[in-house]
């Protein structure tokens, strides 16, 4: 097995830092049309991180199972060298992508990342609100155990992918020059991807990188200022709900559904689907805008 370190784990005192002196910087340069801090919001993302580390743990146990017998059954090996990393990084990042996107338009998958979505703050502490039923994002990975990396590389990739998002969620950097902007997931990209406005809906859905949006047609720059959350926002700070939130609300659709096919429909069509005999329009939701899928 190869032996790689837990970037997560030697990333957080650089996380705690950077957010103090995000906090900070609001405090002595305040921006009125910045999202900024709310203190029951911060502890919230803070707690649903730790929460998090909990579940995953958890969930970790099925998944390596599974991944070390894919693993095993597959003939093919892909040694963890200088020249490999960077290629399975970059296969990370484009599976990732395949993860979030899929994450937003199917809805049984939504009910897992719509947790990372429930602020109404952008900021670092934002970037900790992680959901604690990540048990939908192993399949996206099976297709790089079968070809021979180690469960082990490619936990570390994600790891390392996740470590690169947490800067991006943040309003204190503004555009960057031309080139990085055209290559890498930047906070201007990814302040798109947390708006709530139509216009921004399910676009920009990089982990690394942004030019997968390019290349498959979700990519959107950003030009008006962003209205972060949900388009219909959940108003709590209780973690239990804010994990569990929309879980309840497809069990609840499910039970009033008059068939077999509405209640697959809820269940595995976009978030925001109704449907053909229901005249009224859905709540939207980021993710009910399906056209970028």
């Amino acid at each position: 097995m190869p032996h790689l370190p837990d970037v997560v784990l030697w990333s957080i005192p650089a996380f705690v830092l950077l957010t103090v002196l995000e906090m900070v910087s609001y405090r002595l340069h305040p921006d009125e049309d910045a999202a900024g801090y709310e203190t029951k919001d911060a502890a919230t993302s803070i707690g649903m991180g730790l929460g998090s580390l909990v579940f995953d743990a958890l969930w970790k146990i099925p998944i390596v199972a599974i991944y070390a017998a894919v693993y095993e059954l597959t003939p093919l090996r892909i040694p963890v060298l200088w020249w490999t990393l960077p290629l399975m990084l970059l296969a990370q990042d484009f599976f990732y992508y395949w993860s979030h996107r899929g994450h937003h338009v199917i809805r049984i998958l939504w009910a897992c990342h719509v947790v990372h979505h429930s602020s109404r703050k952008f900021n670092l502490t934002t970037a900790l609100r992680q959901p604690w039923t990540t048990w939908t994002v192993w399949p996206f990975y099976v297709p790089m155990i079968a070809l021979g990396v180690h469960p082990a590389a490619v936990a570390f990739c994600s790891s390392a992918n996740l470590v690169y998002q947490f800067w991006v969620h943040t309003e204190r950097v503004g555009k960057l020059p031309r080139p990085f902007e055209y290559v890498l997931n930047t906070p201007s990209h990814h302040r798109v991807h947390h708006a709530s406005q139509g216009g921004y809906l399910d676009r920009n859905f990089g982990g690394i990188l942004i030019i997968w949006d390019r290349l498959f047609g979700s990519f959107v720059p950003e030009t008006e200022r962003p209205v972060f959350g949900l388009t219909k926002n959940i108003d709590t700070f209780n973690p239990l709900r804010v994990a569990t939130h929309e879980y309840a609300a497809i069990a609840r659709d499910v039970r009033a559904a008059g068939s077999w096919s509405e209640r697959a429909g809820r269940i595995f069509r976009g978030p925001g689907w109704q449907p053909a005999r229901s005249g009224e329009a859905a709540s939207r939701v980021p993710g009910t805008e399906t056209s970028a899928a």
